[in-house]
């Protein structure tokens, strides 16, 4: 089994607007939207839910008046300052690392866990898929990340799917770290602007830490010809295979108002006859790298 994990240094570069079209292009594989903290893959692939189950991050600390002597030591660990002079809790501020809780010489402070999110196994046009939605401001991303990507394993180990198709986190943060370990290969999805090429450096960099190959697809090539073919000779400089540049097209924002995939909406276009260019190259960069 192989995980196509699509990345991106930065939002906005349309990197889940061409893993729904190269969800077409890969009927039958394994969706995951491991972008869990902004997910919209959902809104291309209009899943039909099978299973929703709660997921449990970290707790935040509460402290019980009863037990509670007010001697203030929680107050004097607190590096976040999430403690108030009359003992209560800011459930915002607090950061969940139980610091309080261990040192609390009265033990009157709880620790509950809560449930920040759910994730979800579905069905698509184009094959199941398992996604998640965290909650606003929720923590521990990075754990419901691995989640779904453990779960997406499991289901296309049941059902013989030999590709699992990973929407991933923007940044090289957290969540996309914990998207990245165990991956086939990688593609990241870049444009051509100062920050675009910035990050693209940044995600080569964690990919080549991980010992994960990488590729590079540039989208909106068009739009800076000459950013882009920074793009291309700094992947060259580290042996990084380009495997396509795809033009700006508005179709993919028309295609994106009616719920569908480009090469649903206008596979013959231009925009079209380069995602099936780049996803010929992605699947004979990724046959190369493996017999490797």
């Amino acid at each position: 089994m192989k995980e196509l994990v699509i990345l991106s240094g930065k939002g906005g570069t349309g990197k889940t607007s061409l893993t729904a079209s190269f969800a077409t292009l890969a009927a039958g594989s394994m969706l995951c939207d491991a972008d869990v903290d902004a997910a919209d893959l959902h809104l291309l692939m209009q899943p039909d839910i099978q299973e929703q189950t709660d997921f449990q991050g970290g707790g935040v600390a509460v402290i019980d008046p009863q037990r509670c002597t007010g001697c203030g030591t929680c107050i004097d660990m607190c590096r976040f300052s999430a403690i108030s002079p009359d003992f209560v809790v800011d459930e915002i501020g607090c950061e969940g690392c139980g610091v309080c809780v261990d040192f609390c010489p009265e033990q009157a402070i709880d620790f509950p866990v809560r449930t920040c999110g759910q994730w979800f196994v579905s069905d698509t046009r184009f094959g199941p898929m398992v996604h998640a939605r965290l909650g606003i401001a929720e923590e521990n991303s990075g754990k419901l990340v691995t989640l779904v990507r453990q779960q997406a394993k499991q289901l296309a180990e049941a059902r013989g799917l030999d590709l699992i198709l990973t929407d991933g986190p923007p940044g090289v943060g957290c969540p996309v770290i914990a998207s990245v370990g165990g991956a086939t290969s990688v593609v990241i999805v870049a444009e051509p602007t100062v920050s675009g090429i910035h990050d693209m450096a940044r995600a080569i960099e964690l990919c080549r830490f991980f010992k994960v190959p990488v590729m590079v697809c540039i989208n909106k090539f068009d739009l800076n010809p000459d950013n882009s073919a920074t793009i291309e000779q700094m992947a060259r400089d580290q042996g990084v295979p380009v495997v396509g540049r795809v033009p700006f097209d508005a179709a993919f924002t028309r295609a994106m108002v009616q719920g569908k995939t480009l090469l649903e909406y206008d596979g013959n276009g231009a925009a079209g006859n380069h995602l099936r260019q780049v996803w010929a190259a992605i699947m004979q960069t990724s046959a190369m790298t493996a017999e490797h």
